[in-house]
């Protein structure tokens, strides 16, 4: 389950529906295009927290059937309502995804306990492997070593994707459980990440810039730091421009650029201006039409 893996977008039509035809080709050109190594289908960069649950549903359906067996899927079913994540994650592990992720319960104040009781019910019910969803610049939520040691207890709680700029917590979490899979989950960190040890990464300007991620990747493991941070560079300048002009709104444009149906965001994101698709054009020409 190592390497590279999109946090998959979803296209919507104006009407604010999914439009279907235009995954298939987002997920087509993640495999084919992008050469990832997996797809984290119902995270946050899909939207997922402004959809209903059948559309959930729908997306990890999509998912598999046009991913099938070439490349490795999580499905993230967490939710602040443990009883929709525990019927996502009974119906992600029915189609077939041999792995779930849930994020941290958030908005209400949980403690440790709760929160343990959060992942451990998503297991029980499941009987599916687990990575933890930790991203507490959302959700308020942070976990500590010890706090990690008694989730891991939990042999189907097998890892981590750390979306936190946190990295002494990244190096100890990483010689404490040398066994866990950690994925990291900012992919302007992915070079100190790698350095720390990551097993992977999970990433949302993967969908377009996955090649460049792989390459830091590899160039850590081979020693090639320098090298690495020369593409850790350009990766940062794209990064940057595509923050300036609004996340998901500039990704999707660039797809479409790549070719790909990338539809709109759903409301209440903004649909994306002139200004921005122009811009959105710039980056694409300067970074990646090569």
């Amino acid at each position: 389950m190592k390497g590279i893996y999109s946090a998959l977008m979803v296209p919507y039509n104006e009407d604010g529906s999914i439009n279907e035809k235009g995954l298939r080709e987002i997920i087509r050109h993640n495999i084919d295009k992008m050469k990832i190594d997996g797809l984290y289908v119902g995270g946050s960069t899909g939207e997922n927290f402004m959809i209903s649950t059948d559309e959930k549903k729908r997306v990890f359906e999509i998912a598999i059937d046009e991913a099938k067996d070439s490349v490795h899927l999580i499905a993230q079913v967490g939710s602040i309502n443990l009883y929709e994540a525990v019927e996502l994650g009974k119906y992600a592990t029915k189609l077939g995804y041999k792995c779930l992720s849930a994020v941290t319960p958030f908005y209400y104040k949980f403690d440790f306990s709760e929160i343990k009781n959060y992942y451990e019910t998503i297991v029980r019910e499941t009987g599916n492997n687990m990575v933890i969803y930790s991203i507490p610049f959302l959700t308020g939520v942070n976990i500590n070593v010890s706090q990690f040691a008694e989730l891991f207890k939990n042999e189907k709680i097998i890892g981590v994707k750390f979306t936190a700029g946190d990295f002494y917590l990244l190096e100890r979490i990483r010689k404490a459980f040398p066994d866990k899979l950690i994925f990291s989950g900012f992919d302007e960190m992915l070079l100190p990440a790698a350095v720390m040890g990551i097993d992977g990464a999970i990433g949302s300007t993967f969908n377009v810039n996955g090649p460049r991620a792989k390459e830091i990747l590899n160039l850590v493991k081979a020693g090639k730091n320098e090298e690495a941070l020369k593409v850790q560079n350009i990766t940062n300048d794209l990064i940057e421009g595509i923050l300036s002009n609004g996340l998901y709104q500039t990704i999707k444009e660039i797809m479409k650029l790549q070719g790909v149906n990338a539809g709109y965001c759903r409301k209440p994101m903004k649909k994306i201006d002139e200004k921005q698709v122009a811009f959105a054009k710039e980056l694409y020409n300067k970074y990646l039409a090569n």
